[in-house]
């Protein structure tokens, strides 16, 4: 399902982009590590108990992602790291409880919706600045379907994960949508934009 990339938590007082070395080294099978890792911290939060390993080597690489919960394949709360600033287990455990319960969007998460709420991982690659001459010129690097897109101006802002492509043949379309997100009309454009692309591993639950 595509996801509507929620709030963003930037990394506060940084104005670098921050290597995210948990990317570079994620095995294959690193779902089957995070999804259990995100669940058991939401899990703690109410209550509740769910088995989470925290001690492989990898999970103390820094690294940034984004958190998606589904119901019933709606979307439920989606929140994420753009710039990595802390380890990949503790961004994955924070991020997790704040798709959960902080989410503006949505009330918090129940314990009666534990059970039955899906959830998606999205290990962010390092953020690539785009240098291009005009909104053309942008467009036509955006790569569809690969590309997580932030959107900057300003105070403006904005970011798609990939999955969103899903909404969107062109990449019109897609930023259109994006600089609507960011607050900005969707025809508008400036010399000042700014925008960073990046790539995501990502793995999902299926829903119960």
């Amino acid at each position: 399902m595509p996801v509507d990339s929620g709030p963003v938590v930037y990394n506060p007082g940084s104005s670098h982009i921050a290597v995210n070395e948990g990317a570079k080294a994620l095995p294959q099978d690193a779902g089957h590590v995070l999804l259990p890792l995100a669940r058991a911290a939401i899990a703690a939060q109410l209550g509740l108990t769910h088995t989470a390993s925290e001690d492989l080597p990898w999970l103390k690489a820094s690294g940034a992602c984004f958190i998606t919960l589904t119901l019933e394949s709606r979307l439920r709360g989606c929140i994420g790291t753009l710039r990595a600033h802390r380890t990949l287990a503790e961004d994955v455990k924070a991020n997790a409880v704040a798709a959960a319960f902080r989410d503006p969007r949505f009330p918090p998460l129940g314990s009666v919706e534990f059970s039955s709420v899906a959830l998606e991982i999205s290990v962010l690659s390092v953020l690539e600045p785009l240098r291009f001459s005009n909104e053309p010129d942008a467009l036509r690097q955006l790569r569809a379907g690969v590309d997580g897109v932030v959107f900057e101006y300003g105070y403006h802002t904005g970011t798609f994960l990939p999955q969103v492509w899903e909404d969107f043949k062109e990449p019109s379309d897609f930023l259109a949508h994006l600089k609507y997100k960011a607050g900005l009309p969707p025809d508008f454009w400036d010399a000042e934009v700014r925008l960073l692309r990046y790539t995501v591993h990502k793995w999902r639950e299926t829903e119960g």
